[in-house]
């Protein structure tokens, strides 16, 4: 039989503490999983809790990296169902694509960040 994991130990020891916090958890993942969904991000249920925090933390980078360069976000992003019209093709946010997993679309996420970051600013000619 195989030891429990330190944060397995850290788990239960926190649900002993606090006897709603495996609720509590579960909300704030809905939440975060509401939030990415929303700004257009594919989630297939089965993402962690830290993985929908990564996520999350991602996307808000690219975001605030496409601010930092004069990008719209409602242009940009769109809303739901709508094919969004960037100022920029660079500033829209990468779709994960289908079977993608997120280690995978993190790397694709940094990459979109990093790129934005060496663009120029759309004020700029």
């Amino acid at each position: 039989m195989s030891k429990p994991s330190k944060k397995d130990r850290y788990e239960s020891l926190q649900e002993e503490l606090d006897p709603h916090r495996r609720e509590e958890l579960q909300r704030v993942m809905l939440e975060t999983a509401d939030r990415l969904r929303q700004r257009g991000v594919s989630l297939t249920g089965r993402e962690s809790s830290d993985e929908l925090v990564s996520l999350l933390d991602a996307v808000e980078e690219f975001e605030l990296a496409v601010e930092r360069r004069g990008g719209d976000l409602m242009m940009d992003e769109g809303p739901i169902g709508k094919t969004p019209q960037p100022d920029d093709v660079h500033f829209y946010l990468p779709r994960r694509r289908e079977r993608e997993s997120v280690s995978d679309y993190l790397v694709r996420l940094q990459e979109g960040t990093d790129m934005i970051r060496r663009h120029r600013p759309i004020d700029e000619p």
